[in-house]
């Protein structure tokens, strides 16, 4: 399993827009190309010194093609489309993650 995750730091004068936008809009397309079969929004706890509010998406893919396929025929225009609505507003920085094992608990 791989993990693409999307860190964005958001300045507070387009938050709300933003927020609105990734639940309603964004988080929901990129969904819909069907490279990847889960996404999770999280709002980092950390407040950075440059203000606004910082958020990281953990979009989740079954194989290293699926991602690959992403990058090639849809990341690009995803991108331009953020920034062209967002600007300078929103900062983000992009990750891969391969996943090599994973570990739980169960509750009681």
């Amino acid at each position: 399993m791989y993990i693409y995750n999307v860190t964005s730091n958001v300045s507070d004068a387009v938050h709300d827009t933003w927020i609105t936008w990734m639940k309603q809009e964004h988080i929901p397309q990129v969904l819909s190309v069907g490279t990847f079969y889960e996404a999770k929004l999280t709002r980092v706890l950390i407040e950075e010194e440059m203000g606004g509010k910082t958020y990281s998406v953990q979009y989740r893919a079954e194989t290293r093609e699926d991602l690959d396929r992403y990058y090639s025929q849809f990341a690009e225009l995803l991108r331009k489309e953020a920034f062209n609505k967002f600007g300078e507003n929103v900062l983000a920085f992009r990750t891969e993650l391969e996943v090599v094992d994973v570990y739980s608990v169960t509750k009681q």
